[in-house]
């Protein structure tokens, strides 16, 4: 089930416009005729109805602007060969029915059910995935979206403080951490600061190991002044509710990030790749899983070729050249990829800057080229890929002798720099 037949075997090929609550269905013959055409609710009824339609025609490849969510969920589970469509393909697909421009949930899925019939030869099909990866992606695509959460959060309350208590902003330089929302809870106010005294601050300090050689006296110093510069008393009364409310926030979602940790953490460790990702040098217990959920463990996904992965994380440039001058070309980053591991790449390359000398080395050349901090890391990224790609094909953890002797012996730029 699920599995490509050779392409001339299917007398039915499928486009699925999904939407919230409806799904438009259409289905065409060898020929390119309409022999199916219905809507669904999206619900367990309409979804029945979907497999009782589609009965007789068997397991047919499927069309969706798509890769995941349940209506990809409920194809696959249906018997369907499932093709997800770029939207910017899906667009051209659309176009090529209607230059006109008019769109409607039954043109889409009769120019997605079209385009598989006459192109579907040469795409490639969605496969199932392990349950433990798909638990790890979600886990970690929603981790990160709490702690962009949090960041909102923080700065919501930075930007309160600002208002009615600067002498708490200069007194914490970290905001994600527990100790200044504590804080905060404490001394809500610069005038319950003032009422507390020096005894309580220093026992607050000293408590939440806040006091250090310098810090302590430091922050001493500017609870002691600060009263001197103060919100307005409406202003102070309104945004230390604020303050207050934001810190309450902040605890709920630390505590669920918390428990994404140990869950995500508890899948990672289970995994046979677990080791590979770890070996990475700067990926970690965070980095490391993420690269994981993103990159899968089905090793036929991405071919024979590195750059198909490369792509696929937005590492590699796109190259324009159009005209009869050839030689001139345009080239830019890749939108077109999966952003959450473009992302989770983004910070192992600059992770490993500390760890590895070779990409220390490698970023330091593209900057000194006048390349920006995010472009060079982006190139240190597309060249760890080749790397990943070769140790997750052959199972191997990343061993750094062996990768500074093939340096040696190809030649490697990059050694020569090391050596100069």
């Amino acid at each position: 089930m699920n599995e490509p037949a050779p392409w001339q075997q299917y007398q039915a090929f499928g486009g699925l416009d999904w939407a919230n609550e409806k799904h438009s269905v259409i289905v065409v013959n060898q020929t390119g005729k309409v022999i199916e055409d219905f809507e669904i609710d999206h619900s367990a009824l309409g979804w029945k109805k979907f497999r009782e339609k589609l009965q007789p025609y068997g397991s047919i490849p499927f069309a969706i602007e798509t890769s995941h969510g349940v209506a990809v969920e409920q194809l696959l589970e249906a018997g369907m060969i499932v093709y997800p469509l770029n939207p910017k393909s899906a667009q051209a697909y659309r176009e090529r029915k209607a230059p006109s421009g008019v769109k409607d949930d039954r043109l889409d899925g009769w120019s997605f059910a079209d385009a598989l019939r006459v192109d579907g030869h040469g795409w490639k099909a969605l496969r199932p995935e392990e349950p433990l990866i798909k638990e790890l992606r979600l886990l970690c695509r929603d981790e990160v979206t709490l702690i962009d959460q949090r960041t909102a959060f923080i700065n919501q309350l930075r930007h309160a403080l600002a208002d009615y208590y600067p002498a708490a902003l200069e007194a914490f330089d970290d905001w994600t951490s527990v100790s200044a929302w504590m804080f905060l809870q404490r001394f809500p106010t610069p005038e319950s600061l003032a009422k507390a005294g020096k005894r309580k601050w220093q026992n607050f300090l000293h408590s939440r190991r806040l006091w250090g050689s310098t810090q302590g006296p430091r922050r001493m110093e500017i609870f002691a002044r600060a009263g001197e510069f103060t919100g307005t008393p409406p202003t102070t009364k309104a945004k230390s509710l604020l303050a207050l409310s934001l810190v309450q926030m902040l605890f709920v979602v630390e505590k669920q990030l918390a428990l994404y940790r140990q869950r995500i953490e508890e899948l990672f460790a289970r995994h046979p790749d677990h080791e590979l990702f770890g070996s990475l040098p700067g990926a970690g217990p965070k980095i490391a899983p993420r690269l994981l959920a993103e990159i899968g463990d089905d090793r036929e996904r991405f071919g024979s070729d590195p750059q198909n992965l490369q792509c696929f994380a937005g590492t590699a440039p796109v190259t324009r050249r159009s005209g009869k001058q050839r030689k001139f070309y345009y080239v830019h980053q890749r939108w077109a990829c999966d952003k959450h591991l473009r992302h989770a790449l983004h910070h192992f390359a600059e992770k490993s800057l500390s760890r590895c000398v070779w990409a220390e080395l490698y970023y330091e050349h593209h900057r000194q080229k006048n390349q920006s901090h995010a472009n060079a890391l982006r190139r240190l990224a597309n060249r760890w890929l080749k790397i990943i790609y070769k140790m997750w094909i052959d199972r191997t953890l990343y061993n750094a002798e062996l990768h500074h002797r093939n340096q040696v012996q190809h030649g490697s730029w990059i050694f020569r720099l090391q050596k100069s």
